[in-house]
């Protein structure tokens, strides 16, 4: 289950920056990656998955299973773990008034452009998972020294700090009982 405050510090909404000119800022490829790392619900079927690329203005949509492998790819690589880690999909570089620019036509091609115009700009380790159990959200750790831990202190860290609090006491108790 994912906590459902959306507090990840960044703009909700469409994703403007269209399949192709995805050079409107890396913000905006942080809101995409964002979105698609978050969408276990979306990717339940072809027509949320549909639904969801025409929302961000992606163009066409890319097979659902290669977005499922590719979010699974994505994820595990954020969690630092040793699952799937391969994710495939056209990415075009066009070299635009001399700079080079990474483009895509379809929906899976733009999140995995995103995801490396952010690998080079050296963002990628800012990218998280929250660990609350009963979360799993992805977050941008827009912190400065790259600490932030949960997804949203106000509801996966508080409840996490309680429960720790409530285990602590209880321990507390339990030893004062037996003295």
């Amino acid at each position: 289950m994912y906590c459902s405050d959306g507090l990840t510090g960044v703009r909700r909404g469409a994703y403007s920056g269209g399949v192709t000119g995805l050079t409107v800022g890396w913000d905006h490829d942080v809101e995409l990656l964002l979105d698609f790392l978050n969408t276990r619900h979306v990717l339940d079927s072809e027509a949320s998955w549909r639904a969801w690329v025409t929302e961000r203005g992606l163009g066409r949509s890319s097979e659902i299973a290669q977005a499922r492998a590719a979010r699974a790819a994505l994820r595990s690589s954020i969690e630092g773990s040793s699952g799937p880690q391969t994710a495939a999909g056209v990415v075009h570089i066009e070299l635009t008034d001399g700079v080079p620019v990474l483009s895509s036509s379809d929906a899976l091609g733009a999140v995995l452009a995103a995801s490396a115009r952010l690998a080079v700009l050296g963002s990628w380790e800012r990218f998280k998972i929250c660990p609350a159990d009963d979360c799993l959200r992805a977050f941008f750790d827009r912190s400065r020294n790259r600490s932030r831990t949960w997804c949203s202190m106000q509801v996966c860290g508080n409840r996490e700090k309680a429960r720790t609090f409530r285990k602590r006491t209880r321990a507390q108790n339990s030893t004062l009982a037996t003295v």
